[in-house]
């Protein structure tokens, strides 16, 4: 199982145990549908924060391996130029 799949199941725990605490509570129904609300907000901006950072972690690690593949080219171009040099001088 994928760690954004466990990510999501355990916020998705969060916010239907914060739900179901918030209407099991006594209070009247106005102040529980504010508490509902705030709840709601609350767990959206986290699971947008969350959301973000995963996307920036992704994002690093694209930037991080298209730099090592280009250093990766390079190594093999000069290695094969390297290798071309010498069967030249071979030859002679």
């Amino acid at each position: 199982m994928s760690s954004s799949k466990v990510l999501l199941g355990i916020l998705g725990g969060v916010a239907a145990g914060a739900l179901m605490g918030v209407l099991f509570a006594p209070s009247e129904g106005k102040k529980t549908r504010k508490k509902i609300l705030y709840k709601a907000n609350n767990s959206a901006d986290a699971l947008k924060g969350k959301f973000d950072s995963a996307l920036e972690s992704m994002n690093q690690k694209y930037e991080k391996i298209w730099h090592k593949e280009g250093e990766l080219v390079s190594e093999g171009e000069a290695k094969l130029n390297s290798l071309k040099k010498e069967f030249k001088n071979l030859g002679r």
